[in-house]
């Protein structure tokens, strides 16, 4: 079997996988591993580095028409999969929630397409869980980036000169994020707040050190497989108040609540922006999917009433290495499902993880919940 790696496009620093991981796929018997020339480039990977891992470096066309399996990090441009022939295997992120014409058009095309952020959330399959260990950067780069940007310590401070109050900081949604930044905010010394209508990681923030503020009413639903789920108009209004409320107390503001499929609730308004202390800060994750804040602006800094909103869904880009690393991990973990002890491929939708992940199949869209979407 022929599997190839694409290069990301600017700006993403990412690569679907790095050498160490093209050495392990030799491992399991896979004859012919093709790397689009550069594609590591940007994570500190050479094509040298992938040589030496016993890769091919080859181009885009190459690749797109020569191997059975696609590997890519990003979802596929227009262009790439009108190159790709029926049959092909495509593993990437899809987002196939807001990406619907990219779905049709694998469908179209008869490619069997994995949607990596599809990986069901169960304890098997926890190791190809690119969503959670993508998300653990983000979270310990939002903190950073706060940091950064606040005219504020984060610890306490005792000096000759007086004694510096921590900073406050307030993280919307405990997801892998938003623990992630608990565990760094707690860390850099700061007091920390969360809010997140899942009663059931009260005890995860506290364990962290950090204080839940629970709002009355949440809906939950075991179905949701441990994500948040929409709320009613009345929880929602309790929510933002009581959000206002510790927001204007707060230097720091990191949100991470989103819901999939759907633009992400917004938890930080406008009104709720401007009661904030003059050099707060808000730094927004779900920024991608329409933020958590009213203000933000995806892929910009701004300031709004001296306070400054970071819209960035892309941290783990700016961690480039480690970000890779755990991702290709991801990959060989769910590569592993899917090559046979002879090294070529055995796609088994009787495996539940298979199946869930499988988004298209034989011009037939396989995964439930994307089906009930696109129809």
């Amino acid at each position: 079997m022929k599997i190839g790696i694409l290069k990301e496009t600017d700006p993403e620093k990412r690569v679907v996988m790095l050498p160490e991981s093209i050495a392990t796929l030799k491992k399991l018997k896979v004859s012919t591993v093709l790397v689009e020339k550069g594609a590591g480039e940007n994570a500190f990977a050479s094509d040298e580095d992938y040589k030496s891992a016993g890769a091919e470096i080859s181009d885009r066309k190459e690749i797109l028409s020569g191997c059975e399996l696609i590997l890519k990090l990003n979802p596929p441009e227009k262009k790439e999969v009108e190159a790709l022939d029926e049959g092909k295997v495509l593993i990437s992120m899809l987002n196939p929630f807001f990406n619907t014409e990219l779905i049709k058009t694998l469908n179209g095309k008869g490619i069997t397409s994995f949607g990596l952020e599809m990986v069901p959330r169960t304890t098997r399959a926890q190791s190809m869980d690119v969503l959670s260990s993508q998300a653990t950067i983000a979270g310990y780069k939002a903190v950073l980036e706060a940091a950064s940007n606040l005219p504020h310590f984060f610890p306490m401070f005792m000096t000759a000169a007086g004694t510096i109050k921590p900073a406050k900081v307030l993280i919307i949604g405990a997801g892998v994020a938003g623990l992630q930044a608990i565990a760094i905010s707690r860390k850099l010394g700061s007091v920390v707040e969360v809010f997140d209508v899942r009663s059931a990681v009260k005890e995860e923030v506290k364990s962290l050190g950090g204080k839940f503020i629970e709002v009355e009413g949440a809906k939950e639903d075991a179905a949701a497989g441990g994500y948040a789920v929409e709320q009613t108009e009345e929880f929602k209004q309790k929510q933002k108040q009581l959000i206002h409320d510790h927001a204007s107390k707060s230097d720091v503001i990191i949100c991470t609540a989103q819901i999939p499929g759907k633009k992400a609730p917004v938890l930080v308004t406008k009104e709720t922006v401007e009661s904030m202390k003059a050099g707060s800060v808000i730094v927004d994750l779900a920024a991608s999917t329409g933020g958590n804040c009213e203000v933000t602006k995806d892929g910009e800094t701004i300031e709004h009433n001296h306070v400054k909103i970071i819209g960035r869904s892309d941290l783990p880009s700016a961690m480039s290495s480690d970000s890779s690393k755990m991702f290709g991990q991801n990959v060989i973990n769910f590569l592993k499902l899917i090559i046979d002890e002879e090294g070529n491929m055995n796609l088994n939708f009787e495996d539940d993880i298979i199946k869930g992940t499988c988004v298209t199949h034989e011009k037939q869209i396989v995964n439930e919940r994307i089906k009930e979407f696109i129809k």
